[in-house]
């Protein structure tokens, strides 16, 4: 039950979170996530809220203000091999959309099964 976040600066039309989402939840499925497994948040912030440095760890050109934050969260179990999939996944998509990869971090957290409570107070996990 993987759930995303990605954080922006502000302003970002809807067009352009609706393609970064699309683009995450088609890596998310094409790594065996289920289709109907789709919670997504998407904060927008001012750009003294959101800072960045706009070369680190080694690009070659600077980050722009449509550099996107992206924190997936995962249950624990998924592999090295998983996560570089899904990553390849979408920065493949990200640069077909016309986007710059290298204007994307993703960040992966695992939390363990017992964490998740999908609706109704239920810990199925636990």
């Amino acid at each position: 039950m993987p759930t995303v976040t990605i954080t922006v600066r502000k302003p970002k039309s809807p067009e352009f979170k609706t393609q970064v989402l699309a683009a995450v939840h088609a890596a998310l499925v094409s790594s065996g996530v289920s289709p109907h497994d789709r919670f997504h948040r998407v904060l927008e912030l001012a750009a003294e809220d959101f800072q960045f440095d706009p070369r680190f760890p080694d690009l070659s050109h600077d980050r722009t203000d449509d550099f996107v934050l992206i924190e997936v969260l995962l249950g624990v179990g998924r592999s090295v091999k998983v996560k570089k999939t899904i990553l390849s996944g979408l920065m493949e998509r990200l640069a077909s959309e016309g986007f710059d990869p290298d204007n994307f971090m993703v960040i992966f957290q695992e939390l363990a099964w017992e964490n998740w409570s999908p609706a109704g107070g239920r810990m199925p996990h636990a």
